[in-house]
């Protein structure tokens, strides 16, 4: 098991408008001894825009915003700019997050040379609705039934006046091209998802309708253990190791009392990453702490954002969608024990057995 130390709250709502009702999930990236962090603020009713703080350290607050870095500007973000993630590739920042404008949350982009201006390149997950996915995704056979259970939406084909479309969150690049390609993972439920690209421009209709006709292909993470049974989502950016990615990702299973999300640990291969090479059989951290058991949303750690310092890695996630706290781990003990895993599903494998999910 690893040791996991909870740093408690680091970031509270205050009294302004455009936070009054939450702050939670945040981006961070490093640049030398501070940490950049853009979050999620949630005004009344609840309408999302993203503010902003600089940390000197991993801790210690130096400068907030008392005004909103994001706002939503367009009508596919009218009702929120959530959720962001952040990575610098050479030398352009790639922030995702997802847009919400009442009836539909999708992933999109906005980059900047300096993280002060950014500009906004708009939808790049796919914009197709609940029947089109499925007759895509179903050509070479039945999918995962939970698909079906989580995108249905009614099987209403519009509301507000507005098309229903496919729900696709948690859009999050690697902080570098592999083989020359730009990957990202994004996620229809219950699965994590993986695409690689040459460049943005070819996320088009006509990309994301073939990405659906191999669907199966595409599926990097399903739900396979206790913690994760109901769905899985992308967390943190993936961080580069000699090991290969590490990937932080949100586990969510279901109790009686509503749903619990937890953050949970995977190692993926580095110059393929579609490939799991293992994935801890128990959740890094869940909730235990009133600030997690209990907020506008009870029972959640969210992970979305991380910073390493020495060996420490430092996990920022939103506690139970209210407010922002961090976790801390030795970076080394983690991916030792990660790879304990690894060769145990080797092991495994070589026996003639598999560990593929059977959601897939």
């Amino acid at each position: 098991m690893i040791d996991i130390k909870k740093e408690g709250i680091l970031l509270k709502k205050r009294a302004l408008a455009f936070e009054e009702e939450g702050v939670l999930n945040p981006a961070v990236i490093r640049e030398g001894g501070q940490v950049h962090m853009f979050y999620r603020a949630v005004g009344k009713g609840n309408y999302s825009s993203v503010g902003y703080c600089k940390l000197n350290g991993p801790l210690t607050i130096e400068d907030r915003l008392d005004s909103p870095l994001l706002i939503p500007e367009y009508d596919y973000e009218s009702h929120g700019v959530e959720d962001p993630r952040i990575v610098k590739i050479e030398n352009l920042y790639y922030l995702t997050y997802t847009a919400y404008d009442g009836v539909n949350a999708l992933g999109c982009l906005a980059v900047s040379k300096d993280l002060v201006h950014f500009k906004k390149k708009g939808i790049i997950a796919p914009q197709v609705g609940y029947d089109e996915f499925r007759m895509l995704a179903e050509t070479h056979g039945a999918i995962n039934q939970k698909y079906l259970r989580y995108n249905e939406q009614g099987q209403v084909a519009h509301k507000q006046g507005k098309p229903v479309l496919l729900w696709d969150k948690n859009l999050i690049f690697f902080p570098r091209r592999i083989n020359s390609k730009l990957y990202f993972l994004h996620r229809i439920k219950p699965d994590i998802q993986i695409a690689a690209i040459n460049d943005i421009d070819e996320l088009t209709a006509a990309y994301w309708h073939s990405y659906f006709l191999e669907l199966d292909n595409h599926i990097l993470l399903s739900p396979k253990l206790p913690h994760e049974i109901s769905y899985v989502g992308g967390g943190c950016p993936p961080i580069e190791t000699e090991h290969g990615w590490l990937l932080i990702y949100h586990s969510v299973y279901d109790t009686v009392k509503g749903y619990v999300y937890c953050a949970c640990a995977a190692l993926l291969d580095l110059e393929n990453p579609g490939q799991e090479l293992c994935r801890l059989p128990y959740a890094l951290f869940q909730p235990e702490h009133d600030w997690e058991l209990n907020g506008e949303v009870n029972n959640v750690c969210f992970p979305t954002g991380a910073a390493l310092f020495g060996d420490t890695l430092y996990v920022y996630y939103g506690a139970a969608d209210e407010q922002i706290a961090v976790a801390s781990m030795s970076f080394s003990s983690l991916l030792n024990e990660l790879l304990l895993y690894k060769k145990a599903d080797k092991k495994t494998k070589h026996n003639g057995h598999s560990h593929e999910s059977s959601a897939r």
